[in-house]
């Protein structure tokens, strides 16, 4: 899938966070949306994934076919930390729960051991801690069937572990999807083949 912004704008009352952003986004490419901290590459993602609405110009999805705006949605996954997990469940649970809306690419206990939880499969995610819920993120994420992969801050709670793991994943499951990563960590976006500073944008 094809991404297109046409002089993107997006503001809060009378903040401008981005205004003239004019940017193709190929498929089977990766992107890195760069920037300090609060210069709105979270903001800039989310419009992207159609989350939240820009204030000025337009964005643009195109698959085989000009795709409506609001069904991009269906193509696209985001990992991101302020994401919502369901808790009282177990991650087994919430990925089949998931599944139930976007197909995923592989069976659950097979991603639920790529991720290294096998070992918490059946315990509910209220009990994981920060970084075993950071990776179900991921999970639901990665494995899910959507040509476009959005990442923003993805290795928030991770160790060092869990970094190469995330690194490991994106080698393995990204390679043929369009990439984008929001983060100013360079370890999360290093691979990245093209870079956008947010703060061009201003």
């Amino acid at each position: 899938m094809k991404i297109t912004l046409i002089d993107a704008g997006k503001r809060f009352n009378r903040d401008w966070i981005f205004r003239h952003l004019q940017y193709h986004f190929s498929p089977a490419h990766s992107y890195a949306i760069i920037g300090p901290n609060g210069s709105g590459k979270s903001t800039l993602l989310q419009a992207i994934a159609g989350a939240i609405a820009i204030s000025e110009g337009s964005i643009h999805y195109e698959g085989s076919a000009a795709i409506a705006p609001d069904q991009a949605y269906k193509r696209l996954s985001l990992c991101a930390p302020y994401l919502e997990v369901v808790e009282e469940m177990t991650v087994t649970e919430f990925l089949h729960f998931h599944g139930s809306f976007k197909p995923l690419i592989l069976p659950v206990p097979a991603i639920i051991e790529k991720v290294g939880l096998a070992a918490a499969a059946h315990k509910q995610i209220r009990y994981y801690s920060s970084g075993m819920k950071q990776r179900v993120r991921l999970a639901q994420a990665l494995f899910s069937d959507t040509p476009v992969l959005l990442l923003d801050e993805p290795c928030t709670n991770l160790d060092s572990d869990g970094i190469a793991l995330y690194r490991r994943l994106v080698a393995g499951h990204a390679a043929n999807r369009l990439l984008i990563v929001s983060s100013n960590d360079l370890d999360e976006y290093d691979f990245c083949e093209e870079k956008i500073d947010i703060r061009d944008y201003k």
